[in-house]
């Protein structure tokens, strides 16, 4: 969500307060891909598991790598384009993450109904 809210700001020109929120992404995403990599230890039978620590960590190589890029930008009022890439990417690795979840449910969904 953060992210979302960043790439909004990007948008509406706001890159500081942009800066601002991708900061506070860092650690947000930082402990969900703690808690990704834990359920990766204690739930290995579960699909997607494994891809969505991966997920995770690149999501957050990418919040860091945007908001690392931009910080002395933050102060000139000027947005990278290796920050806008990098929080786009973001944003479709968050949109695969999401289909990942609902994989599992829609694959129930379309099975025959047995009679």
């Amino acid at each position: 969500m953060l992210a979302v809210i960043a790439a909004v700001a990007d948008s509406r020109g706001a890159y500081g307060l942009a800066w601002d929120v991708l900061l506070l992404a860092v650690p947000c995403t930082a402990v969900a891909g703690v808690a990704a990599f834990g359920d990766l230890i204690e739930e290995r039978d579960k699909p997607f598991v494994g891809t969505q620590c991966v997920l995770w960590a690149v999501g957050l190589v990418l919040v860091v790598l945007s908001c690392a890029v931009r910080s002395p930008a933050a102060q000139t009022h000027q947005l990278p384009a290796l920050a806008s890439s990098a929080l786009t990417v973001c944003l479709a690795v968050f949109a695969l993450k999401g289909l990942l979840v609902v994989a599992p449910y829609a694959r129930g969904a379309l099975r025959p109904a047995k009679p």
